[in-house]
């Protein structure tokens, strides 16, 4: 039988959200927990929106993480609380198995269930408890983070045989077929498999997977993230018609995926597209997946503070000919770039989230202070920052 995740190192931290998950289920259901799991947020260092379009992605785990105190319960009933809300949600087996009638945050937590039934295997009852340090709505993959942390926690309570490789793609089910987001596979590749230290290289066509070395301390390197406060949201209409437009220039050039396009026969393919906007989601697309390329290229090579111009240009790709960013987005890279940040870009779906900058770990505070500054100059609300490195994926902590 193969664990739901890997068991946390002897003596490491779990944290106040794992107190705050094991004190709201004492609280919901007068007993301990039998266990908690721990899933990550995600930050994507490079490639955005290239996994839908059978390309590579480069995320990370962060040490944000979501975790759920759980139980077994008797028959097919589950019951899940959030500290985001004051009331519990309940559903059985008929609510699960109809997609649509669990809604809001809790259609996470039954999309995994249905997910489960749905390719055969026996998903045990089930009291969770939800708490989380991973900010809603800011491109760091909360729902993902949940989806995996109620995964493992349901695999380990029912002792179900699905090997780590194989989660990610039910965990996208669920968001894809139960939720409504039309996500790609990267999110839940990348909360579930990542490793402490190292970005993990996907080919979302393959779903192969290479951990590659991203040791910031050694390089005198920290990555920022600035929460810039505009909402990000996945299940929109503008998240879902850039993914259309991709699948219709894919139809048009006659490949399977703008993955099979190659950056240098990319002229070509313009040339034989007659939209304008179509032509400059497709050039996105096939610059990205070359950017994710050579910055691979680099960081196997320990060239760590090279990749910043990589970070930068995708940046510009996104802002200029995926036509996803936002003001409150594009004024916290600026500010970053003229702070001394070595690349700075958007990370995430896009209209909102978070951006990341790449920074001597030494000037990330006055990195931070300085996008504060250009946002009260600009009047948005002061942003939120955090520095972090790269965290292991999906883990049991007890």
């Amino acid at each position: 039988m193969t664990s739901a995740a890997q068991t946390a190192p002897p003596g490491a931290a779990s944290g106040d959200v794992a107190a705050r998950a094991a004190a709201g289920f004492h609280a919901a259901y007068g007993e301990p927990p039998a266990g908690r799991w721990a899933a990550p947020g995600r930050a994507n260092l490079i490639g955005e929106h290239t996994d839908y379009n059978d390309g590579f992605v480069l995320p990370f785990a962060l040490t944000l993480r979501t975790v759920v105190a759980a139980a077994p319960q008797p028959g097919e009933r589950w019951t899940v609380r959030s500290e985001l809300s004051a009331e519990a949600v309940e559903f059985g087996a008929d609510e699960v198995d109809e997609p649509g009638r669990v809604t809001g945050w809790a259609a996470y937590v039954a999309g995994i269930v249905w997910a489960l039934r749905a390719a055969g295997y026996d998903v045990p009852g089930a009291r969770l408890a939800i708490a989380s340090d991973v900010p809603v709505g800011s491109g760091l993959s909360s729902s993902a983070a949940i989806e995996a942390a109620v995964l493992a926690a349901l695999v380990d309570l029912g002792g179900l045989d699905l090997p780590a490789e194989k989660q990610p793609r039910l965990a996208q089910r669920a968001e894809n077929a139960y939720v409504g987001a039309p996500t790609g596979i990267m999110d839940q590749s990348a909360v579930i498999r990542c490793r402490e230290g190292h970005a993990l290289f996907l080919d979302c066509r393959t779903e192969a997977v290479e951990h590659i070395p991203f040791d910031l301390d050694a390089a005198g390197l920290a990555v920022l993230v600035i929460d810039s406060r505009a909402p990000h949201r996945h299940a929109d209409g503008e998240y879902a018609s850039r993914r259309a437009a991709c699948e219709r220039a894919a139809a048009l050039l006659g490949v399977p995926a703008l993955r099979d396009v190659p950056v240098a026969d990319l002229d070509a393919a313009l040339a034989r597209l007659d939209d304008d906007e179509i032509r400059r989601r497709v050039r996105h697309v096939v610059t990205e997946d070359q950017r994710v390329l050579d910055t691979v290229d680099l960081l196997r090579a320990g060239r760590v503070r090279e990749i910043g111009p990589l970070l930068t240009a995708s940046h510009a790709s996104m802002r200029d000919d995926f036509e996803i960013t936002v003001p409150e987005i594009d004024t916290a890279v600026e500010a970053a770039l003229a702070a001394g940040a070595l690349g700075a870009r958007m990370t995430g779906g896009g209209f909102g989230g978070c951006v990341l900058a790449l920074v001597d770990a030494d000037r990330a505070e006055a990195v931070a202070h300085a996008v504060t500054d250009a946002y009260a100059e600009r009047g948005f609300p002061a942003p939120a920052h955090v520095t972090v490195l790269p965290a292991p994926g999906a883990t049991r902590l007890d």
